[in-house]
Formats: structure tokens, sequence, C-alpha cells
């Protein structure tokens, strides 16, 4: 039987529940990881028989690897992550055809170090995947951290990337996911019994933080 989110925590008393920093905190007491090879099985369960893509833990960096002369697209997250499995799934869900052929989906990438102004095309390419990442850790019932991935030059994510991505996550809970992250997102709510991941309440810039 599904539970509410709430209800995974054994702290969660959603009687207490009265204002937005109530809900906050329960957020925040959400675990960050989460077991990936749960995640790898659902995974290749799911679509190494329709659409021959595997998920792929234990990697120094994450990359995307379209099939070429292998049997199989593979989806290459960092160590035993599971944000940053999710993360990259969202970026697969979001690929087009063409981009599904190359490899790391042929987005542009300057290494952590970036300038203002890399930051800035970062985020603006990064709005839609974090949101879905975001979705899919609450169907998890794990907690999301907003990336800006530029630890170098010590700048977080910026207000209006924060904004946009929670702007995006309340667009797909009122019109609807993509297929794959659709999908996806059912069988991870089935999985770990969350009820309404698409509960738009879930999604308000004060949870991303300061």
């Amino acid at each position: 039987m599904a539970t509410d989110l709430f209800e995974i925590s054994p702290q969660a008393d959603k009687s207490l529940i009265t204002t937005p920093a109530d809900s906050q905190y329960l957020h925040s007491a959400l675990p960050s990881e989460i077991n990936s090879a749960d995640l790898i099985r659902l995974f290749d369960e799911l679509f190494v028989p329709s659409l021959h893509t595997r998920l792929c833990g234990g990697n120094q960096e994450p990359i995307y690897l379209p099939a070429c002369d292998k049997r199989l697209n593979e989806i290459c997250f960092t160590q035993d992550y599971s944000s940053s499995a999710l993360h990259e799934i969202a970026h697969w869900c979001v690929a087009g055809p063409e981009r599904l052929k190359k490899v790391d989906f042929g987005y542009w990438y300057a290494p952590d170090g970036r300038s203002s102004e890399q930051q800035c095309e970062f985020e603006r390419v990064e709005v839609k995947p974090q949101a879905l990442e975001w979705i899919f850790s609450i169907a998890c019932g794990a907690r999301f951290s907003v990336s800006a991935d530029n630890l170098a030059q010590g700048l977080g994510a910026s207000s209006a990337f924060k904004c946009a991505v929670t702007a995006q996550a309340q667009i797909y809970c009122e019109e609807g996911l993509p297929e794959r992250a659709s999908v996806w997102t059912r069988t991870l709510a089935d999985y770990y019994r969350v009820s309404n991941p698409l509960n738009p309440d879930h999604y308000r810039l004060e949870y991303l933080g300061e």
C-alpha cells in the first residue's frame, strides 16, 4: 500500500505540518542518498528490453555512451551515488533522438572553474534535468539538492536558477512528464511506495535552501 511521502520518516507527524517551515523540515529530514544498486536493477529491468539502455555505476565521472559498436547504450554515473544516477537519467529523459546518438548527448560542458558567463549557460541547460531529478528524488523518498557544479569558483546556484528549476518542476506537475521520465517516475514511486510524487506541494523554492 502506497504511503504519503511524509510517512517515510518515523518523525514525520503530518498533524504537525501547519506551516511551510514544518513541511520544509520534513523534506530536509529525507535521506540524501539511497541504494544505487536498487536504481540500477529497476532501470535495467525497465529500459534494457525496451530502449536498449542500461545504468552503470562505479565511474570517476558521469557520461552517456551511445551503443555504437556495442549492444546497449550506457548511462554512467559517479561511484555509487544515487543522486548522480538520478541526475544522469534526467539528462537522458530530456534528450531527443539525435542527442541520444552522441557521447554525453553532445552537450556543451566546461569543467569546474567556469566563468560567470559560462555558469549562466550551464544553468540555462540544466533547468529541465534538475527539475526532473527533483521529481525522481521525491519519487524515491530522497532529498534533492540543486547543483551549480562550480565549487572551484565558489559560485553556488543562483537565485534565478533555483526559481527556474522550481517553476519547471511545477510545470511538470501540472502538464505531465516526458514519456521516459513518466515511466521512470511511476516505477520509482511504486517501488518506494510514494503515493503522489507529482503533488506540486513537494516543489517549493524554500526547499532548495539559501
